[in-house]
């Protein structure tokens, strides 16, 4: 008999880490462990979030690391995961994280969402490694 397992808690992804999903030169064990989380519940990202995808892939294009394929492919199956956007609520908040922490303000409204959220952030960004504990919020590794 199977051990019955926690269920997995919904989280807050960022572009660095969902990225690995889809460019082959990438490996990270912690995004996929992330990809099988959120298969199994839910995501929530900032909007910004689809704009660093699409920009990545592209960029992975023209320096021909992926085919130009590649990129709708990948963009058709991270829409069909459950993440879930939310637009930006709280201004102040990101701009304080990213002037405490030294962040941009992209990076900081991912810490932002966690924090609204209260929810755990995965990332692989070593700013935001570093600055969500400082700020309470439990990375995903």
């Amino acid at each position: 008999m199977e051990a019955d397992r926690a269920p997995l808690m919904t989280l807050v992804i960022d572009a660095s880490i969902a990225l690995v999903w889809f460019l082959p030169d990438e490996d990270s064990a912690a995004a996929d462990a992330t990809l099988h989380r959120v298969i199994e519940t839910q995501a929530f990202v900032p909007d910004l979030f689809w704009h660093e995808m699409r920009n990545v892939l592209l960029l992975s294009y023209r320096r021909k690391r992926i085919g130009r394929h590649d990129i709708w492919q990948s963009m058709l199956r991270l829409s069909q995961l459950a993440i879930t956007t939310i637009a930006p609520s709280n201004t102040d908040l990101v701009l304080t994280l990213a002037d405490r922490h030294g962040l941009t303000a992209y990076d900081a409204a991912y810490l932002a969402l966690a924090i609204e959220r209260q929810l755990p952030l995965a990332t692989l960004d070593r700013q935001l490694i570093a600055a969500a504990p400082a700020e309470g919020v439990v990375l995903i590794a």
